[in-house]
């Protein structure tokens, strides 16, 4: 490795670690905290098979995850002017992966509801309680927990699919590591160096994932006291 080579992936450290910072955490953590809103509320739609609503989710699901998340983000961030909707770039990426992420969250959480014993709902109501307080103060608690690592496999995957809004001119981590190789006509380097954020972010969050999963473990062992 070269001098030169060596200087520029330095100084480029703060030239893509600062677009992390301010747009692909951001859009990250926005993106996924609003799709977990609409995959519960699908979900929970879905299970309880709402009609004319769980029929509209189901066909929202099935486009969404038949669709490359790349081309979402084309039609509503440059398709969508054609129709009178201008929608800028950021709130048009927000938008895009939060439709995406609550697609397929939905599934999963709708997996792990239908893996709730049927006993559980059939006591609920023994005891008095609707279907609705059944199913937000029993049933959800329980699958939310029991998908949690798929949850945070879906955040995971997320922090690298950011990389995707470079497309729609939003200045993330990986578009500033584009301005900086057409600078500096070192691609190799650089794409690494970036490609190394990204693993840092996703170890990061791996860690993270491991340690909510303990702490939402109620079997977990503890150390037998001498």
């Amino acid at each position: 490795m070269n001098t030169r080579l060596i200087g520029i992936l330095i100084q480029s450290i703060p030239k893509i670690l600062i677009p992390g910072l301010t747009y692909t955490i951001p859009l990250t953590l926005i993106s996924f905290l609003i799709g977990l809103v609409i995959a519960i509320i699908v979900a929970v739609v879905r299970v309880l098979y709402i009609k004319v609503l769980s029929q509209i989710f189901q066909f929202y699901v099935w486009v969404f995850r038949g669709t490359p998340m790349l081309v979402q983000l084309f039609i509503i961030f440059y398709g969508l002017p054609n129709v009178g909707l201008n929608i800028p770039a950021f709130p048009s990426a927000v938008l895009a992966f939060s439709l995406n992420v609550g697609a397929y969250a939905s599934e999963t959480i709708r997996g792990s509801i239908l893996a709730i014993p049927k006993s559980q709902t059939e006591g609920a109501t023994a005891c008095g309680l609707t279907m609705g307080q059944t199913m937000f103060h029993i049933i959800l608690p329980q699958a939310i927990r029991h998908c949690v690592p798929a949850l945070f496999n879906t955040f995971i995957s997320l922090v690298k699919d950011t990389s995707l809004a470079a497309n729609i001119t939003i200045a993330e981590m990986f578009m500033a590591t584009q301005r900086i190789v057409a600078v500096t006509y070192e691609p190799l380097g650089l794409y690494i160096e970036v490609a190394l954020f990204y693993l840092l972010f996703s170890t990061g969050l791996t860690s993270l994932q491991r340690y909510v999963e303990h702490r939402m473990n109620p079997l977990r062992v503890q150390p037998e006291e001498v």
